[in-house]
């Protein structure tokens, strides 16, 4: 991710392979379903606006040609085990007396000191350890991890951060550094949000997932199924949801779906503090038996047009027919010849008005660029490309 996003911003970023490719090419889903290293979509997301080679950098010759790698290099990007690259005496001190300006990004479960530098981790244990866990899920159930990976891409992210705070140092003194990034402390930054949700709603919150606790002992749910989908909403009291429940009884009386219980709730003075879980129940019950009958497309035109609390949950299908995204450009057609294909990806984080973000090549096949970078950059003739690739450096 961290080189994704330098790619993307327009470094010229070279992803270093072993020989027979990085293991993340074996992750699903793929091209048509078809399992091979070519073909991962993974592979294809994270690793567009990249060129890639192969090198085994635990051998003599090419530790050697990586240290010549090095000599014109802006950012070394690595997430090895804290103390594997200075074994290999490609460690940060060694390289920055090849090239005092290089900047080192290790991103590592716990950063490269600490008690716990040296312990292994996952996602759901970065997760966990990082404290974001503990705030998923619902309130009366143990903690649950998010439902899609998260821990690596935060990392990613702030070394990104990191490694441009490193380049505006280096572009004012001269000097390069070594930017250290736990992934644990990525993960316990991204939570500072639940704090402040709890200074300035003042819930007793406990967890925030498919329901939360808003004020009192009743679940408030939030993820609703309708005819085609779902949609957020939740049922709020006070002034905060009277216009949106107003609306709602309106519309379910129209289509004569409102019970009789509903009729006679002052909207204006409903309490989440004191209502009844029997209530709440009804309420769920009711609410869901109407927006069962209706689209996503449906509910979410009345609440643009009575101004009510509601959204619809996207999946990819509505992401890529979203008239906002594809208004903006954000969807973008990437040629993949050796495919015989144009894929859509996901377009730039950012629009620019000064620099091109856009995806401007595929992700590398295992060692596409090998000949490009050694023998064209690194003058590396093809005879000792040749014995390079035969004893298994390349």
């Amino acid at each position: 991710m961290c080189g994704k996003i330098l790619g993307d911003l327009g470094a010229d970023v070279i992803k270093i392979e072993p020989p027979n490719g990085d293991l993340s090419r074996s992750i699903a889903p793929f091209y048509h379903d078809i399992p091979d290293p070519q073909k991962s979509l993974f592979w294809f997301a994270y690793n567009s606006n990249k060129r890639g080679i192969t090198l085994n950098i635990e051998t003599a010759d090419g530790q050697q040609i990586f240290q010549r790698l090095i000599e014109n290099t802006d950012f070394l990007i690595e997430s090895f085990n804290p103390g594997y690259m200075d074994g290999l005496g490609l460690g940060y001190s060694a390289l920055s007396q090849i090239n005092p300006r290089l900047m080192m990004v290790s991103i590592t479960p716990f950063g490269q000191s600490g008690p716990h530098k040296d312990y292994k981790s996952s996602d759901i244990v970065s997760m966990a350890m990082g404290g974001f866990m503990y705030i998923c899920g619902d309130a009366d159930r143990p903690p649950v991890r998010p439902v899609a990976p998260q821990a690596y891409l935060n990392a990613g992210a702030d070394a990104a951060a990191g490694a441009m705070l490193a380049y505006y140092h280096r572009e004012m003194t001269g000097e390069g550094q070594q930017v250290d990034i736990s992934i644990q402390e990525s993960v316990a930054l991204s939570s500072y949000l639940a704090v402040a949700y709890w200074e300035i709603s003042r819930f007793r919150m406990k967890r925030y997932g498919n329901s939360r606790l808003l004020g009192s002992r009743v679940l408030s749910r939030m993820v609703w199924p309708c005819k085609d989908g779902y949609v957020n909403f939740v049922i709020l009291g006070g002034a905060t949801g009277s216009r949106t429940n107003n609306a709602l009884v309106k519309w379910m009386d129209e289509e004569g779906m409102l019970p009789d219980f509903m009729r006679g709730i002052d909207w204006d003075k409903f309490d989440l503090a004191t209502v009844t879980e029997d209530l709440m129940n009804l309420l769920n019950e009711s609410v869901e038996r109407f927006f069962l009958k209706h689209t996503k497309a449906q509910l979410y035109e009345w609440a643009i047009r009575t101004q009510a609390m509601l959204y619809p949950v996207s999946n990819s299908e509505d992401l890529l027919q979203n008239v906002q995204l594809s208004d903006r450009n954000f969807w973008t057609k990437v040629d993949h010849p050796e495919l015989g294909d144009t894929i859509t990806y996901p377009g730039a984080w950012a629009i620019s008005s000064e620099a091109n973000l856009d995806i401007r090549c595929r992700a590398p096949l295992i060692g596409e660029h090998n000949q490009e970078v050694y023998e064209g950059e690194l003058g590396i003739t093809k005879e000792e490309l040749t014995m390079l690739k035969q004893s298994g450096v390349i």
